[in-house]
């Protein structure tokens, strides 16, 4: 029978082969691995051990990938309550947890329960750790976006603003947070049609993320995306395609071809060629990205029926009503079932 260091050691590496199975969008191959981990520390630790609380993340977060928010929601509360409790309601785990649980709200739209926790979060970094600590930028940034997928853009620019402003300060000017930070920033101003000025935060951070992280970083795929993003939307669709292009192939080349985030990549291409017409091209990238998520993130998850109903306005678009239909019914199906009815899905990704 081990003892407890061997079980503790296991744990351990259960929880960091989990870690990279997640970042891969493996999320089924992970979440037995967090299970065991969890099991092993509960039984090493007991329940209420902080270590027993970081597994207990873990396998929130695994679920919140694969829409499982109301298995998610118990485990961040137990977290919370446990790092309350070993440490004090005003140690910085605890605004951790408080962030946790905020954007499992967030991505539910509930919006009202998680505006105090993240307050509340804010409040504990300032107190413990300093005005200006990095970590009080997180949930600046965190309270911003809460404001910001709400339309409270007046609310949501001044918290933008100072999380920048704290990186800047704190990490240099060129640290990939601060590329966080301008994106942040830019897109704020892209959904508010100021087109003019989310470009050049956009290029900025662009240009930070190939300098820190590399040219072929995830990251990097990601600011092309934004900025072929903007292009789009100002119809500038010869300058989006080369960034999107450039972003799809750096997210095949680091994450694997059958990762969620490809899917992203293959939806924008798609979403471009479409609005120039060009269904014959765009077909095969949304009904890859449909096969990707169906695979990845399980045929009920929320953004397969993004997928789906991407498809059906494209088969609309050339006449093809009967073969939209079906695609459409269960899209329907499956965000009324993930979000009950009468709720509004994000725009396509």
């Amino acid at each position: 029978m081990p003892g407890n260091a061997d079980w503790l050691a296991e744990a351990a590496a259960l929880t960091q082969q989990a870690f990279a199975l997640y970042q891969h969008g493996r999320c089924a191959e992970a979440e037995p691995l967090c299970m065991r981990a969890l099991a092993i520390r509960e039984q090493a630790l007991g329940p209420e051990h902080p270590d027993v609380a970081r597994s207990l993340n873990n396998l929130a977060v695994i679920y919140e990938m694969q829409a499982r928010c109301a298995e998610a929601e118990p485990l961040h509360k137990r977290a919370l309550a446990i790092w309350e409790k070993a440490l004090g309601p005003e140690h910085p785990y605890v605004a951790q947890s408080l962030n946790n649980l905020t954007e499992l709200y967030h991505n539910q739209g509930r919006f009202a329960e998680a505006e105090p926790l993240c307050m509340r979060a804010l409040a504990i970094r300032e107190q413990a750790l300093a005005p200006e600590h990095p970590d009080v930028a997180i949930s600046l940034n965190i309270l911003a976006g809460l404001y910001h997928v709400q339309g409270r853009y007046a609310e949501a620019e001044p918290f933008y603003r100072r999380a920048l402003a704290i990186r800047e300060k704190a990490l240099g000017p060129d640290h990939p947070d601060v590329a966080i930070s301008l994106n942040n920033l830019a897109e704020l101003y892209r959904v508010q049609g100021h087109y003019a000025e989310a470009e050049a935060p956009h290029k900025r951070a662009l240009a930070i993320r190939e300098q820190a992280l590399g040219p072929e970083h995830p990251y990097v795929a990601q600011s092309l995306n934004n900025l072929a993003e903007l292009y789009h939307n100002q119809g500038r669709f010869a300058e989006a395609e080369p960034p999107y292009m450039r972003a799809l192939a750096i997210r095949e080349q680091a994450l694997g071809p059958e990762h969620p985030d490809v899917a992203i990549s293959l939806n924008n291409l798609a979403g471009l060629y479409h609005v120039q017409g060009r269904y014959a091209e765009a077909e095969p990238f949304y009904r890859r990205a449909l096969a990707i998520r169906e695979k990845a993130l399980g045929p009920d998850h929320p953004d397969v029926s993004i997928s789906l109903n991407n498809l059906a306005i494209l088969y609309e678009a050339q006449g093809r009503y009967a073969e939209a239909e079906p695609l459409h019914k269960r899209a329907l199906a499956i965000r009324e079932q993930a979000l009950g009815p009468g709720i509004q899905m994000s725009p396509p990704a």
